[in-house]
């Protein structure tokens, strides 16, 4: 299933937002509908989490499970519209100074108030050098003032534009305008945590017997590769409302093996689908299959620091060669569209046109390619070698077997593929230390900046480590802009700049397919951004 989620304009988005106030959104059972005695979800969460911690986090896998235990200023509802959160409403008249009204009855898991200073701490200790956090590039995003200073080392954390007028009412300062700022906060890196439960036990605190959140759910047993169980959190402002009595994240790589204990009834959502069995599915299980369109690309990175991908013709050639039809239709072939650019189409706003190699066929694409290899002196006397790493997964394997397939056949490269479990991959992606690799970016919020600052400089995040200086002009301008059609120019300009020196090849755009049991209530298919809230779901009688 194919959809569009639109984006207010700015100048709409402006207005909406002065003293912008919402009824809060609980999870809502339609009428006639019988819920079933036991409410416990079962959910496929891919892969082990590298951690708990929101500031610590970067992948997927960890923000499925914090948006259950920790609540930011913001929320979505199952159509990706922002709704409140801690936050009541919150005002803006300039798109640079935002204030937001935190709800009085907002606690954590242990009883205290959440208040103002919460966030204040909590975004701070985002931007500290001391924690380190692989997402702080994202505040100094939203140009948060002093946030670029404070991470650099050059200014103290407590010069960043945040502020607790009083215990509830909390401000942000940025040094541009930001149309699109509160649709940011709903991301993880901005949930805030309880500080004396962090100072008192350290990178110990998101464990079980310490753990203290303000979301729907708290920890309640954590067995590592196994499983991260939750129950909800009594103190939690809306815990009338929640449904479910118990939330189970199971850590499963391998696709079939989710997909056939889903089948016994062991699961009752799925991460994602093993691509082989696809077919099958849809004609035994077609009451199962959940497919919807995911703000989401697919793509190999070139680490353009190190040969041989630091040759732009070699990067070239390999991205050619790649035929994204043939991964995108006959290997996947769930509503996948193959992908020439880094920005998918889905976001909202977002229209580009091909650029020039997208537009040539696979047979003149493989012909520029080999001139290319050619021309960096690779040959059949001199093949190409090289390693492609990827996170263990069946269907990233394949996926990487078919494309060396590809590079083998049509230029004789020789690659070797090499696979890593996540937490190792994310380290190794980090410290540089591959040649190609396999990754995918999904937004953080629906508009297209979210995917053209992954490439800026100074965002190591995923492993991305492409310096262009042109690139990074392009988007200080975008943010710095005013003007939507300029900013709009300067995103097709970036992604203009990317196919011109292609530090990464774009594959397919994503859709989210999953297995998911017809007695789940409140599923979020509409939810571009795939964000899933258990305190939303529930279990209706058979």
């Amino acid at each position: 299933m194919q959809f569009k989620r639109s984006l207010l304009s700015t100048a709409l988005l402006a207005t909406t937002l002065i003293g912008a106030s919402f009824a809060a959104q609980a999870a809502v059972v339609p009428e006639g509908v019988k819920l079933a005695a036991k409410q416990e979800l079962v959910r496929g969460n891919g892969t082990e989490v590298a951690s708990l911690d929101p500031h610590k986090t970067e992948g997927v896998p960890e923000s499925h499970v914090i948006r259950d235990l920790l609540e930011g200023l913001v929320n979505q509802d199952a159509d990706g519209k922002t709704i409140p959160g801690v936050a009541e409403s919150w005002t803006t008249a300039d798109n640079k100074t935002f204030t937001f009204n935190l709800r009085k009855d907002a606690k954590w898991s242990n009883g205290d108030p959440v208040t103002a200073h919460d966030f204040v701490y909590s975004f701070q200790r985002a931007v500290d050098p001391n924690t380190a956090s692989p997402y702080s590039w994202y505040l100094e995003m939203t140009t948060m003032q002093n946030a670029s200073d404070i991470i650099a080392g050059k200014k103290d954390k407590s010069t960043l534009g945040v502020k607790a007028v009083d215990d509830y009412t909390f401000e942000v300062s940025l040094e541009s305008a930001v149309p699109y700022f509160v649709m940011m906060m709903g991301h993880t890196t901005v949930k805030p945590v309880h500080k004396a439960t962090v100072e008192k036990f350290g990178d110990k605190w998101t464990k079980p017997e310490n753990f203290v959140g303000n979301g729907a759910f708290v920890v309640n047993n954590w067995v590592v590769n196994e499983r991260i169980e939750l129950v909800p959190n009594t103190q939690y402002w809306d815990n009338a409302n929640t449904v479910l009595t118990k939330v189970t994240f199971l850590p499963i790589e391998n696709q079939v093996a989710e997909m056939n204990r889903f089948l016994s009834g062991e699961i009752d959502i799925t991460n994602e689908l093993p691509n082989e069995h696809f077919r099958r599915l849809q004609k035994e299980h077609p009451e199962s299959l959940a497919i919807k369109g995911n703000l989401c690309t697919y793509y190999y990175n070139f680490n353009t620091h190190k040969a041989p991908f630091d040759d732009v013709r070699v990067r070239k050639a390999i991205s050619y060669a790649i035929d994204r039809d043939i991964v995108a239709n006959a290997i996947l072939g769930q509503g996948q569209k193959p992908a020439y650019f880094l920005t998918p189409e889905i976001v909202a706003g977002f229209s580009p046109e091909l650029p020039a190699y997208g537009k040539l066929s696979q047979k003149e694409r493989i012909a520029k390619a080999k001139q290319l290899l050619e021309e960096a002196g690779y040959n059949k006397a001199n093949p190409l070698k090289f390693t492609l790493l990827y996170n263990t997964s069946e269907n990233h394997k394949k996926i990487a077997v078919a494309i060396g397939s590809m590079w083998k056949k049509s230029l004789g490269v020789e690659v070797v593929l090499e696979n890593q479990e996540w937490k190792t991959y994310l380290e190794t992606k980090k410290q540089g230390d591959f040649e190609a690799a396999r990754a995918g970016w999904c937004g953080d919020y629906n508009e297209a900046s979210t995917f053209t600052s992954l490439m800026e400089g100074k965002n190591t995040t995923g492993g991305i480590h492409y310096k262009s200086a042109a690139y990074d002009k392009l988007v200080k301008d975008a943010v710095e802009t005013t003007d939507d059609a300029q900013r709009e120019k300067l995103y097709y300009a970036q992604e203009q700049l990317l196919a011109d020196d292609m530090p990464l090849a774009p594959i397919y755009q994503y859709v989210t397919a999953r297995l998911l049991n017809p007695a789940v209530g409140g599923y979020a298919e509409n939810n571009a951004e795939d964000k899933l809230y258990s305190k939303d779901m529930y279990i209706i009688q058979k």
